[in-house]
């Protein structure tokens, strides 16, 4: 089975409605076959950005993700938001 890697990006960011308020952003920043990129971008971009979370994940190509017993995802409190 064909597999694709992923890193997810979590953020704490200014609300685009309220600007005194912040909310969680998750964003996928990169993906790839290449399993030694992803570690290799995984690295570069925990560098650069060591304030937000980053996260590989790997999932089967052509598969509903909902149908996993996990799939990629972030969760991020209000106290993150801080």
């Amino acid at each position: 089975m064909k597999k694709v890697r992923m890193i997810l990006c979590g953020s704490v960011e200014p609300s685009s409605q309220n600007q005194d308020e912040n909310v969680g952003v998750v964003s996928f920043v990169y993906v790839s076959e290449d399993e030694q990129g992803v570690k290799s971008k995984l690295e570069e971009l925990q560098k650069v950005n060591p304030e937000n979370f980053y996260m590989e994940y790997e999932v089967p190509l052509d598969q509903d993700l909902t149908e996993l017993g996990h799939y990629p995802s972030i969760e991020i409190s209000k106290e993150d938001l801080g």
